[in-house]
């Protein structure tokens, strides 16, 4: 049996009709468009980006079909940042999420119009981004991992690995804008605790062998790594020097004790970039940013690398291994 011409014709220009306005509805389903602002490298970042995804899909946005994200990497090198920040904002996207204090600042010196959340930023009020943590009054708002009791709580973890501790070497970064804060609150709890800091400036990777260097000639009985994108993006040569030099470390992320660094004490980065996706949503429905307050860590884990602690002869006591939240042997 043959179709009626007419209704064959029908069929057709309905098809058509379907296929020209397919593309225009997909164009309108992918109208938000986020920009993901981010000092470190892809491989890096990835399980945070990953956390900040399932927390968008969480609140019912799914990347490919109601949202896309735009990506932009500085791949370490800071000097990058204002290019592409510059190019998010030429982009026109609705948000811009920076990873930490320092893209957050690059990202508020680009634009003031578009809105911008930290995912895990530094001191927003210390660095001048935000009025305040209650009522941030500009175009920034999301989570700061600022807790100024955990560099104190760091040499407290050191000295219990190594009870004769008695003088730390610290790797910072003087340019950024977390590790300076990080080595002024230092200075009371190590007084407290009677430990003798040694400041190891570094510019650029290329500096960290002499650093080390310094540490074991000052006869340093532990290194600090504080909170830095420079010593992020470097984890495992920091783990592979500290490891060299017989020096118990200590860093924020729990990937540096991944990487074979000794222990890692710090708020949980991936649930903070899960925790973003609520602020993107918010703002994305209509709210300021002006009016999010800022939010503070409340989820923090420690990592213990045990195959770490024997190779520099350290015995970690069954009462640190219990409260860690990972062993890794």
């Amino acid at each position: 049996m043959h179709d009626n011409p007419l209704i064959s014709r029908r069929r057709f220009v309905v098809a058509s009709l379907a296929a020209l306005t397919l593309p225009r509805a997909r164009a309108a389903q992918l109208a938000a468009r986020v920009g993901f602002l981010s000092p470190f490298t892809a491989s890096v970042a990835a399980p945070w980006h990953e956390a900040f995804r399932q927390g968008l899909r969480e609140l019912g946005w799914t990347e490919g079909q109601n949202i896309t994200i735009e990506y932009r990497y500085a791949n370490g090198n800071n000097d990058r940042l204002p290019e592409l920040a510059a190019e998010l904002v030429r982009l026109k996207v609705d948000v811009i999420v920076a990873s930490v204090g320092t893209d957050a600042a690059i990202a508020k010196s680009a634009t003031t119009s578009i809105p911008i959340v930290m995912a895990s930023g530094g001191d927003p009020v210390a660095g001048g981004l935000v009025a305040s943590l209650a009522r941030p009054g500009g175009n920034i708002t999301g989570l700061t991992q600022m807790a100024p009791e955990l560099t104190g709580k760091r040499l407290e973890l050191l000295k219990q690995i190594v009870p004769k501790l008695s003088r730390v070497a610290v790797l910072w970064y003087p340019r950024g804008t977390t590790s300076p804060l990080s080595w002024k609150e230092m200075q009371s709890p190590a007084r407290k605790l009677g430990i003798r800091l040694q400041s190891l400036e570094v510019q650029s990777p290329a500096d960290f062998a002499k650093a080390f260097h310094d540490a074991t000639t000052a006869r340093a009985g532990a290194v600090v790594v504080l909170p830095d994108p420079l010593f992020a993006g470097n984890l495992k040569q920091i783990a592979e020097l500290a490891t060299k030099t017989r020096l118990p470390s200590i860093f924020h992320l729990r990937e540096f004790a991944d990487a074979g660094g000794l222990v890692a004490y710090g708020v949980h980065r991936a649930d903070m970039y899960r925790r973003a996706a609520a602020y993107v949503d918010k703002i994305l429905k209509g709210a300021k940013p002006a009016n999010l307050p800022i939010e503070q860590p409340t989820k923090f884990e420690l990592v213990i690398n045990l195959k770490t602690a024997k190779a520099l002869g350290l015995t970690i006591s069954p009462s640190l291994l219990l409260r860690s939240d990972q062993v890794i042997e």
